[in-house]
């Protein structure tokens, strides 16, 4: 198998179909609202991928390898190729900068905490909730 394949993955477009994480497509405007609703419950994590980058591609499956905290949060996953508009939303109603890729932990209907790109650890994560 080639080093780039074992390094960032065999797909070019991968989502969260492909993935252990039990993510929930972030594919409407509305489902924000849900989000914000959600989170004054449990917490939220929203991952804001890029189809079209190898850093991104990278990050999530790093993030996956690590990830530990199905009954801890509610994960959901942007394909942000094909959802700019909710890309935009997430930054102004959040109050974050957009990066991509994006981690944020949404506590309260607030962002209390967004990292992007070398930062995205599972592990530090958890230690936010």
């Amino acid at each position: 198998m080639n080093i780039f394949k074992n390094i960032f993955g065999s797909s070019e477009n991968q989502n969260a179909s492909e993935s252990k994480i039990n993510w929930i497509p972030l594919t409407d405007l509305g489902q924000l609202d849900e989000i914000v609703k959600l989170s004054n419950e449990k917490p939220v994590v929203i991952f804001k991928h890029s189809t079209r980058c190898s850093i991104s591609r990278f990050a999530l499956k790093q993030f996956e390898n690590e990830f530990d905290l199905d009954d801890k949060v509610v994960p959901y996953f942007l394909d942000l190729i094909e959802h700019r508009d909710i890309s935009g939303e997430i930054a102004n109603r959040f109050n974050v900068f957009h990066q991509s890729p994006q981690l944020l932990l949404i506590k309260g209907g607030k962002s209390v905490y967004d990292v992007s790109h070398n930062d995205i650890d599972a592990g530090e994560l958890k230690g936010k909730l």
